[in-house]
């Protein structure tokens, strides 16, 4: 009685320690993510923006004003479409909460079953994977439910705000390497000095994502790089041919 009594407490426990773990690491890694690729995107189009319109010119009031216009329009397009994304996600998970807190209210009996088989799918027996499911079931049913069929916490729900203010932050911040660097060097020195900044710039956040992601970091980086290059490189063309055609 003294050993069963002892060891109800860890079981029980264990759900609500996973829960609040795994939301803690999901609102984080959701932050990082949506900033990594938000400062990329930024990076990669205005730099791609501003670097075509200085081929097809030299004055800087067009560059500055296709810059400032992507720059505008860029943010907030990540921003929505990291809203509307995030948003989808979180009204999924809230569904999947809201339907196993019905069953769990209408059929008690088959949400037990159900638990019982996701431990034996596991490698325990029938008896101990029915005993572990009615411990938990008897602490927090939902939370049991989520963390083992599910891999979700109730708390775990990502905010759309949180991801939309991130990736479009990070957008502002990531544009405002290429869109600086081709204001201020030297008309002459401009798109080259941007390329290489762009593409350093490129290099650490592909790097940071690849680590967050527990991705090869070399891979990672070689794909953003060459990306990188390949779109400076055709907008390049295209506002040299459009500058030659004006001219």
């Amino acid at each position: 009685m003294c050993h069963g009594d002892m060891a109800t407490p860890p079981l029980a426990a264990a759900p609500a320690l996973e829960q609040r773990e795994s939301a803690a690491l999901s609102e984080r890694l959701n932050w990082l993510r949506a900033g990594v690729l938000g400062a990329n995107d930024g990076i990669v189009s205005i730099a791609a923006t501003v670097v075509g319109v200085a081929a097809a010119t030299s004055s800087v009031t067009p560059v500055l004003l296709a810059g400032v216009a992507a720059v505008i329009a860029g943010a907030l397009s990540m921003a929505l479409g990291e809203y509307v994304s995030v948003s989808s996600a979180a009204d999924s998970q809230r569904t999947i909460i809201s339907g196993l807190r019905s069953r769990l209210v209408h059929d008690p009996d088959d949400a037990l079953d159900q638990l019982a088989a996701s431990y034996r799918s596991r490698g325990l027996s029938a008896a101990t994977a029915r005993l572990v499911a009615e411990e938990l079931t008897s602490h927090d049913a939902v939370a049991a439910h989520l963390t083992s069929r599910y891999h979700l916490a109730e708390d775990e729900v990502v905010s759309p705000w949180h991801a939309a203010i991130a990736s479009g932050l990070s957008f502002l911040a990531g544009a405002a390497l290429p869109l600086t660097t081709i204001l201020v060097a030297p008309v002459e020195w401009r798109i080259p000095v941007t390329f290489v900044s762009v593409l350093v710039a490129l290099a650490l956040t592909g790097g940071l994502g690849a680590k967050l992601g527990g991705a090869p970091v070399a891979r990672a980086v070689g794909r953003v790089v060459v990306g990188g290059t390949l779109a400076l490189t055709a907008t390049w063309v295209v506002g040299l041919l459009l500058g030659v055609q004006i001219a």
